[in-house]
């Protein structure tokens, strides 16, 4: 079974930094992360690929936010810079093994909000 803990969120006003870790049990081959904003359906921000290190964002978020891993540590970060209001939302981690096309691996969620 594969366990995704995610940990880095918090507060910040508009224009800071923040970096969002997640923890894997074990290595699966795609990491993403998802966010989900109050009143908003969940959207896709960044993904990875844990063998290549090929990585994938959102057009939104792009420039701005920078995904990478750390093989040793089994360990996922989204570094999350000029950060904006409407970045606000629960940040999740999720787990993916090919072939299935689904995210089937899911962490409970972080809180990232920013002010204004």
């Amino acid at each position: 079974q594969v366990q995704l803990v995610e940990s880095g969120g918090g507060l910040v006003q508009a224009g800071g930094s923040l970096r969002l870790s997640c923890a894997a049990s074990v290595q699966v081959d795609v990491v993403g992360w998802f966010r989900q904003a109050p009143g908003k359906e969940r959207e896709f921000v960044a993904a990875i690929s844990w063998s290549s290190g090929a990585n994938w964002y959102a057009g939104s978020v792009k420039g701005r936010f920078a995904i990478s891993r750390d093989n040793a540590k089994n360990t996922v970060y989204l570094q999350l810079n000029s950060l904006r209001p409407e970045d606000t939302a629960v940040y999740y981690c999720a787990g993916r093994q090919i072939p299935t096309s689904q995210f089937q691996y899911w962490g409970q969620g972080t809180q990232v909000t920013v002010s204004s």
